[in-house]
């Protein structure tokens, strides 16, 4: 399959790779296009969001369905609108699924706290989707016709379940998650493994090389060099190497 122009909010990045910024919390999804299968990447703040992305999706999807969703990390911002996509394999780095299926009270508070109705919080914490497939290293996922993304477990940083796509190409792209922020300082919340985050980005930067297009997890689009700007600043800012 292939995308049909661009509209709804998307953003070309590369052939069959796109993603969108969301309005509120300025979270970044991607959507890569293979020609059996569809991966978005994350699903936004709420169960609402979820279905107005499932809609904008097919329709850049020419009306094919998302087959793959991979979770940056377990933040509300991030996962809340998985349950939209009934049907599709759902992926995080290993132990999300289990930090969210054992306590799900921080999610609906943070969520709370920073602005979602607590109507909506509370149905996204119902349908909570967690993770059916563990990526505990690398794992390569094929969407067809040798269209093969990565997964990458980079973490731990911005949280102890960090998970970045790669899509390979001229150039590569990157999805980052929250490891690597553009609209604002990187965020270090009390599930923050600060001590790792430097590494992390070491080998996010690894994985996309020099002239990779790297997907922060809020903000524009940035090059390698930001990247690494922003990991030697993360090591001052932790006093780590």
């Amino acid at each position: 399959m292939d995308v049909e122009g661009h509209g709804h909010g998307w953003e070309r990045l590369a052939p069959g790779v796109s993603r969108r910024r969301l309005p509120g919390w300025d979270a970044t999804v991607g959507l890569v296009a293979g020609e059996s299968g569809a991966l978005l990447f994350d699903t936004g703040s709420s169960v609402r969001e979820g279905a107005e992305l499932l809609a904008s999706a097919r329709a850049l999807l020419g009306g094919a369905r998302v087959t793959h969703i991979a979770l940056s990390h377990p933040h509300f911002d991030h996962v809340f609108g998985t349950a939209a996509f009934a049907g599709a394999e759902v992926y995080g780095a290993a132990g999300a699924a289990e930090l969210l299926a054992a306590d799900r009270a921080p999610l609906y508070e943070d969520a709370v706290r920073e602005g979602l109705a607590a109507a909506e919080a509370a149905e996204a914490v119902d349908l909570l989707v967690a993770p059916g497939h563990a990526v505990s290293g690398e794992l390569a996922i094929d969407l067809g016709d040798g269209a093969d993304v990565l997964l990458a477990r980079v973490g731990p940083g911005h949280t102890a379940h960090d998970l970045a796509l790669v899509v390979p190409g001229s150039p590569a792209v990157v999805f980052c998650g929250d490891l690597v922020e553009e609209s604002g300082e990187p965020q270090a919340g009390p599930d923050a493994v600060p001590a790792r985050w430097p590494a992390a980005l070491d080998r996010l930067l690894a994985l996309g090389g020099p002239d990779a297009v790297y997907v922060p997890g809020h903000g524009s689009v940035v090059d390698a060099a930001f990247v690494r700007a922003q990991r030697d600043a993360l090591a001052a800012r932790f006093g780590v190497s």
